[in-house]
């Protein structure tokens, strides 16, 4: 029996079909987890190769917009973007109102800016079309075995999805926080507490690094990691990074990437006149780094790598 068979036997859930747009690290490894909990996939995505790849864990194969939304039938549809912020949103929004009905759903799954997010959903609520806003945290693992989700969106079309958003996600990982886009206003300024965070760490390891106290520093986030009160998912991956690449770290780009959130976090604190000193610093750390690569540039860009899949050559 599969693995997918005996969840799907242990799970209570409604089981749903739905729709999936885009199968890059992150929605390839969540259509996986929810053919995992017995619900029916229909995916589509520009790589062809990565359509295969779900077809054969059990997903529908589609290769356009059009043919997800026609393979879904005619009865209430569900489609879940992960594409790309910003453009290529807008670009799979126009595409689905040329083939949605009212009373479909679409739900954005990616890092989408908040104010974009409330725009789309303004757009396609004159279509008659519902839209939630789910902000994903976790990274691909997550996506994979259990993610941690925020979600916006009508109340009034919540219970229908829910059930899917469950399935996703680890036990109570995951919240309704009222109409859109306050899934992404959650999910944006928990990314930017995350940049806090990571510079913090960086910075207290780099003390330790240069110091002339010859200190195991994989020791150290190990002991971190158990029973302190800054124990935490990054210091156990800044110890597997350790472990992985040596104390050097010399695998890793001394340039820390930023992909937005941090700014624009700033940002909408600044509108609100509520100070971010910690973001900020952070965000401006990784801005520095990219002129003056450093060892705490080292430790963000691998903890990118580790929980993001990102490049460890910054990108």
């Amino acid at each position: 029996m599969t693995l997918s068979k005996i969840r799907s036997i242990f799970s209570n859930s409604e089981k749903l079909r739905i729709g999936y747009i885009g199968l890059g690290k992150m929605g390839l490894n969540m259509t996986k987890n929810a053919i995992d909990h017995g619900h029916e996939v229909v995916a589509t995505d520009i790589d062809e190769d990565a359509v295969e790849e779900a077809s054969e864990y059990g997903t529908e194969p589609a290769h356009s917009v059009k043919e997800v939304v026609e393979k879904l039938g005619t009865d209430q549809r569900i489609i879940w973007m992960m594409v790309p912020h910003g453009d290529p949103v807008d670009q799979t929004v126009d595409k689905l109102k040329d083939y949605l009905d009212e009373g479909d759903i679409v739900i954005d799954g990616g890092n989408s800016h908040y104010e974009e997010t409330e725009r789309r959903s303004q757009d396609l609520l004159e279509e008659g079309i519902h839209f939630f806003d789910i902000g994903v945290s976790g990274g691909p693992d997550g996506a994979r075995n259990g993610a941690c989700m925020m979600a916006g969106g009508p109340k009034s079309q919540w219970n229908r999805i829910e059930p899917l958003v469950k399935d996703l996600c680890v036990e109570d990982g995951y919240g309704y926080f009222g109409s859109t886009p306050n899934g992404h206003f959650v999910k944006m300024v928990h990314n930017g507490i995350e940049y806090g965070m990571m510079q913090a760490i960086a910075e207290g390891f780099d003390v330790m690094q240069k110091s002339d106290k010859d200190i195991d520093l994989e020791k150290t986030a190990k002991v971190y990691n158990n029973g302190a009160v800054i124990e935490s998912s990054l210091i156990e991956w800044l110890k597997e990074g350790y472990s992985e690449f040596g104390e050097g770290l010399d695998e890793a780009s001394g340039r820390a990437n930023e992909s937005g959130e941090g700014r624009w976090t700033t940002e909408a604190a600044d509108e609100l006149n509520v100070p971010t000193d910690v973001i900020t610093d952070s965000l401006d750390a990784r801005l520095r780094s990219q002129e003056n690569p450093s060892y705490q540039g080292q430790i963000i860009t691998l903890l990118r790598h580790k929980f993001g899949n990102h490049s460890l050559d910054g990108a």
